[in-house]
């Protein structure tokens, strides 16, 4: 009788941990609950700066060392007070960063076309935090705009030229869901953020979520930009470990969500892409809210994919709202 020993390298491979979830070819999660990530950005592409804008990075939480980019039109003089425009960044709650180029260049041209200082904050990205972390920073990022609008001396490069009383908070993606908790969080007139004022929010392709499929999500195409089958792995990464997607923070009308009829509400403009799997959450979050009474307004671009603006921001469509933008911060500001 022969005796077949298995050989010590397949033995040793049989347990080696293998890849379970890949996002964009920057983030990878193993079997063994190792993680991953490339220091590169899913987008790649020339950083578009000009010197037409000026910028800086700023820490907004030293214990966890997140930071903020700053930027305000070379321009700009201090004779004039600008108004606020936090960007907060997209990529599932788990991937992005403020020093994406396709987010910098963005950023670039809110400056340059609205006229604002604009404020990016990163957020901890999940697997290894999940929700409720990346709302929690965002608040973080807010308030540290608080503390410069308090502070004795406050950072020259910023307060000479920014209106802390005309703020507007503006998220994309997943930065639109923390832009929508937010408002949620702060109210009408953001009381707790005195002297910072907000005037508005702008979702830019809210990223919501829950257990009930709505059509766009079941029925959308296999090869649009962000798929279902990518929409349920940043969901499935992100989500408070043993929660589900009608958790209050990611879907605004769940089973355990604020109520937000009763809700008391700063006005938001809500935008989505005609062929994005999100349209029908954004939506129908634009009409409850307008039904309500609430100050909302929702425009929808049609035949654009998720995240149009940022992917080709020279494009028609993304001059138009860059327009549409401005008109909601000029109705809103005084």
């Amino acid at each position: 009788m022969s005796n077949s020993a298995v050989p010590e390298t397949a033995a040793a491979s049989a347990t080696d941990p293998y890849e379970v979830d890949e996002c964009r070819g920057v983030l990878r999660v193993y079997s063994d609950g190792s993680i991953v990530r490339s220091s590169k950005p899913s987008f790649e592409m020339p950083v578009d700066d000009d010197g037409s804008v000026l910028w800086k990075d700023a820490v907004f939480d030293s214990v966890r060392n997140l930071q903020l980019r700053l930027y305000k039109p070379a321009s700009a003089a201090s004779s004039k007070k600008l108004p606020i425009f936090y960007y907060i960044h997209g990529g599932g709650f788990c991937i992005g960063s403020r020093a994406w180029p396709n987010c910098q260049n963005y950023c670039f041209k809110l400056a340059n076309e609205l006229g604002a200082v604009i404020i990016s904050p990163d957020y901890r990205l999940a697997p290894e935090n999940r929700l409720p972390a990346a709302i929690e920073d965002g608040f973080l990022a807010v308030k540290w705009l608080q503390s410069q609008a308090l502070a004795e001396e406050p950072d020259a490069w910023l307060a000479d030229v920014a209106d802390f009383g005309c703020v507007f908070i503006s998220g994309d993606s997943a930065g639109g869901n923390i832009a929508h908790n937010l408002a949620v969080k702060l109210g009408a007139g953001s009381p707790e953020l005195a002297p910072v004022r907000v005037k508005g929010y702008v979702l830019l392709e809210p990223f919501f979520g829950g257990t009930v499929l709505t059509k766009s999500e079941a029925e959308g195409p296999k090869d649009a930009f962000l798929n279902w089958e990518l929409i349920d792995r940043f969901w499935r990464l992100s989500v408070p470990a043993g929660e589900t997607t009608d958790h209050p923070l990611i879907n605004p009308f769940g089973p355990l969500s604020p109520n937000l009829e009763i809700a008391v509400l700063d006005p938001i403009l809500v935008v989505c892409a005609g062929s994005d799997l999100l349209k029908d959450r954004a939506e129908e979050y634009a009409t409850k809210l307008k039904n309500w009474g609430k100050k909302v307004e929702y425009v929808e671009f049609e035949g654009q994919q998720h995240g149009f603006f940022t992917i080709n921001p020279n494009s028609d469509p993304s001059k138009k709202l860059m327009e549409i933008i401005k008109k909601f911060i000029v109705e809103y500001s005084a």
